[in-house]
């Protein structure tokens, strides 16, 4: 029993820490986008959404689970709602993972057509989406397939006061065979895909790249492509290695219900859940030159009282944008990296077409 205990208390802690964690570094990526313009397109209005999912989950999401932990006794329906409200904000965080891991291979295949594919509206209304699936797949289990029949079957007591534990209100055949089966090991298997589709024509670039000497610098992209290779293939290691563990622990409750499970590899399960809200900043965020600056920025001006000037889109920061980066290479050298010229590119070559008719007047002004 002290050991319990102990585990319990050990358990609260981490939660509380990795809570303060998930917190303060979502609210610093939404601030950054906020402050800077330059994080405000279609790849970012993802990243937020991530944000405010994992925001969710540290100030509400684990408060709940503590709660359920600590096994208080409450009314069946009342428990129902705080489990269903964990799976609906860990599931939109698995659904926001997977629409940054889309997004990202389109910013990779199409890059002259990533613009025009993937605008503003079109990355809202993705946004909706996953918000109303993780809502429609969290709040299933109030529509009926809960346990509530197998506790009145077994329970003399007329009351519907239970202990608020999660496994006492959620079917594990609807976790298993519908929560795991069907809504986090396909995103798991399809983002394993898309980042093996990604390294591959990464590394046909790579292969490309003694082709492209005459680029001006290729260096930069490519050593920008291959980080972000990196920062793909530490997602899906990340995602894999949070989610998997507990959703096996369930299958093993479903299929196994006499094997037993101790309780601080539950708990070491459940933090691990927890604790992908909290490194998905470090991940999307810090690997990210504009928002170290933007980081940098709301640390000196909001917490240091000092003044800082204002984060325009400078030349440097363009070359964080890999669609931007496509637009510098020449059609001529590699037509795999072109892209839309920006407005001030198409200002510069219309004055470079007009200036040759300039110039043969003033040419046979001199000759006369």
């Amino acid at each position: 029993m002290p050991g319990a205990l102990l585990s319990q208390s050990l358990y609260i802690g981490m939660e509380v820490v990795i809570a303060v964690a998930s917190v303060i570094g979502n609210v610093m990526v939404v601030w950054a986008v906020k402050i800077n313009k330059s994080l405000r397109d279609t790849t970012f209005c993802f990243i937020v959404s991530l944000a405010v999912a994992d925001i969710a989950v540290g100030a509400l999401v684990i408060p709940l689970a503590i709660m359920i932990s600590i096994g208080l006794q409450t009314h069946f329906y009342s428990c129902l709602l705080v489990a269903c409200t964990v799976l609906v904000l860990t599931q939109s965080s698995i659904l926001a993972l997977l629409a940054i891991a889309i997004d990202r291979y389109l910013r990779v295949k199409i890059p002259t057509r990533y613009r025009r594919v993937v605008t503003q509206r079109r990355a809202g209304l993705a946004v909706v989406i996953c918000w109303m699936v993780a809502f429609i797949v969290g709040l299933t289990p109030m529509l009926g397939w809960n346990n509530l029949r197998h506790l009145q079957l077994n329970d003399t007591n007329s009351s519907n006061l239970i202990t608020c534990q999660f496994e006492n209100v959620i079917s594990m055949d609807y976790m298993v065979y519908f929560n795991f089966f069907g809504w986090v090991l396909p995103p798991l298997l399809l983002m394993l895909v898309i980042y093996a589709e990604i390294f591959y024509m990464i590394h046909k670039q790579l292969n490309n790249k003694k082709l492209t000497t005459s680029h001006t610098d290729p260096n930069k992209y490519y050593d920008k492509e291959l980080n972000l290779a990196k920062s793909l293939a530490l997602v899906l290691f990340l995602f894999a290695s949070s989610w998997l563990p507990l959703h096996i622990i369930n299958c093993i409750t479903l299929f196994c219900p006499d094997c037993k499970k101790p309780i601080v590899i539950l708990y070491i399960a459940i933090l691990l859940t927890h604790g992908n809200s909290a490194v998905n900043p470090i991940v999307y965020a810090f690997r990210i030159k504009k928002f170290r600056t933007a980081f940098r920025k709301i640390w000196q001006q909001y917490f240091c009282c000092k003044d800082t000037p204002p984060l325009d889109l400078q030349p440097s920061d363009r070359k964080d944008i890999p669609n931007l980066e496509h637009e510098q290479a020449t059609p001529q050298q590699n037509p795999i990296l072109t892209s839309d010229p920006p407005q001030q590119q198409q200002n510069q070559r219309t004055e470079t077409l007009q200036q040759p008719k300039e110039h043969p007047p003033l040419q046979e002004q001199n000759a006369v």
